[in-house]
């Protein structure tokens, strides 16, 4: 997986504390993403990914989704990148 970073709809969701597996800052996250806006966001942000059918660890019984994106800079970089293209969920 070298240039590959995963991405989960809980890094985006304003619900949840940081501790609980937001890894945006509040002020761009959005409530309750699916991974279908986080698809929208990619898409409108030009990024390519993937789709899997897998879950975050700490939600295993939720079954969300997860999106597979071909990165080769910081993750923390895609992810402000991502939630700056979640802007018009807000």
């Amino acid at each position: 997986m070298k240039g590959e970073r995963v991405l989960y709809p809980c890094y985006f969701n304003s619900v949840l504390k940081r501790s609980e597996g937001r890894r945006v800052p509040k002020s761009r996250a959005v409530r309750d993403p699916s991974l279908a806006d986080i698809e929208k966001a990619a898409r409108k942000c030009g990024i390519r990914f993937r789709v899997e059918q897998k879950s975050h660890p700490s939600y295993w019984w939720k079954r969300e989704g997860r999106m597979v994106v071909t990165w080769g800079e910081a993750k923390e970089k895609l992810l402000k990148r991502i939630s700056g293209c979640l802007e018009g969920k807000r």
